[in-house]
């Protein structure tokens, strides 16, 4: 039974994989697309893959894997509480109430507040975040478009220096920075970051609103999906402080002692969840060399070295002409690691060949 389980644990990260890729499809409209399914899908695969890592019961795997997407669905359900928030104002109901409304269930009633610890898991995940009520400043976005859009509300997000923020789609932006109660809906939507005179998210006002270049849905996941991979790299490489995944590209001759030792110092299972965040913004952004290059690189340090080998390979045919003789180099050095890797497969013992 324990070993039907763990084939249960695996259908289910492929199933959420295909649901997450379906969802983000370049055949659907970017209207279309929405961000809390396709991050729910992301974190049913990650939690069944870290389930399946834990060795736990059949009946716990099962238990833990099947339940994550339905009680993220229902904690989804805001709109009802907006709608009843609505109704009891008996106020008509215009973009300001509606906003007001949505403010009221999202933090006062639901509490969701952002996390001061800018790298969390649980802050990082949607389903923890619909548990919790703490999240990232990009999560708490994605909970509010959604919730908005099943209220036929639009938001609109941009990328503002360190910051995301996000405000309704209206002709009136001037209504957004009305100070009411000591703060506006902008800045109660945004959190402290728009006060903050050491951010750029400080310097928007009704005017410049309209120069900030929109992000799309896509790009929205795509923000999540970095986060989760800076996340998860930092997690693995705490052992070996700074290292940085393009510190074998630069090294000269062959690969040093240093290089394999660092391989050592790496969490195997935050590592596999920074290459399975990696894979997924590669669905998303198939042309960014620099991501295809860092997942490359992630490939190498997890010692998949073919797979690393057609990566990087792929890579060099986007980048500019400087990095790509540099990963030409280093795309020779792994062909020897390759057959490293074979001739320790076959006889059965691991070791290491010297790179001339």
């Amino acid at each position: 039974m324990h070993v039907e389980a763990l084939f249960d644990n695996m259908a289910v990260q492929k199933d959420a994989r295909e649901k997450f890729t379906k969802e983000i499809s370049f055949r659907s409209k970017d209207k279309d697309i929405s961000p809390a399914k396709a991050l729910l899908h992301v974190a049913t695969e990650d939690e069944a893959f870290m389930a399946f890592n834990r060795e736990m019961d059949a009946y716990s795997i099962q238990n833990e894997t099947k339940s994550t997407t339905s009680l993220s669905y229902e904690s989804l359900e805001s709109t009802y509480e907006v709608e009843a928030e609505l109704i009891s104002r008996e106020t008509r109901r215009d973009l300001v109430e509606v906003l007001d409304a949505v403010n009221t269930v999202l933090f006062k009633s639901r509490g969701f507040k952002r996390s001061s610890v800018p790298m969390d898991s649980k802050c990082s995940y949607l389903h923890s975040v619909l548990s919790s009520g703490y999240c990232s400043a990009i999560l708490l976005s994605v909970v509010y478009i959604e919730v908005c859009r099943r209220l036929n509300v639009t938001i609109l997000g941009s990328r503002v220096g360190e910051d995301f923020l996000i405000w309704p789609q209206t002709r009136n932006p001037e209504e957004l920075f009305k100070i009411t109660s000591c703060h506006s809906l902008f800045g109660i939507v945004n959190g402290k970051c728009v006060n903050d005179p050491r951010t750029k998210a400080s310097d928007i006002d009704s005017s410049s609103l309209s120069g900030l270049e929109i992000a799309t849905i896509r790009d929205i996941i795509g923000i999540a999906l970095a986060n989760l991979i800076s996340l998860h790299w930092k997690c693995a490489s705490r052992s070996n402080h700074g290292l940085m995944l393009t510190s074998p590209l630069r090294s000269s001759g062959s690969f040093s002692k240093n290089d394999r030792s660092n391989v050592h110092l790496l969490r195997p299972q935050d590592l596999r969840l920074a290459i399975m965040a990696s894979e997924r913004l590669l669905i998303l952004q198939p042309h960014n060399w620099s991501l295809r290059r860092d997942h490359g690189m992630m490939l190498y340090y997890s010692r998949e070295y073919e797979e690393a080998v057609k990566e990087l390979s792929i890579c060099m045919a986007f980048t500019p002409e400087e990095e790509s003789e540099i990963l030409e180099v280093f795309v020779e050095k792994l062909h020897y690691l390759c057959v490293e890797s074979s001739w320790n497969k076959s006889l059965g013992h691991k070791g290491h060949l010297s790179i001339p």
